[in-house]
């Protein structure tokens, strides 16, 4: 199952690249393209940390009688 930082991870070098190229058949310089095109790429990795940033799943407290009863 993909999740939301799957989706990131694959979104980053397919914006970077993506973006840039699409601006450079536009017109615009390969200098002036990377810039833009690293700035969308920064902006979804600054959404994946600060926005939706990764929690640790909540643990459940295992009873000890449980797992007791599950060794015998």
């Amino acid at each position: 199952m993909t999740g939301y930082y799957d989706l990131v991870l694959g979104l980053i070098p397919l914006a970077l690249i993506g973006i840039t190229g699409v601006l450079t058949v536009c017109g615009l310089g390969l200098t002036t393209a990377v810039p833009l095109g690293s700035v969308v790429a920064v902006g979804l990795i600054g959404h994946a940390l600060f926005v939706r940033a990764p929690v640790d799943a909540p643990s459940t407290p295992t009873n000890s009688s449980e797992s007791l009863q599950a060794a015998d």
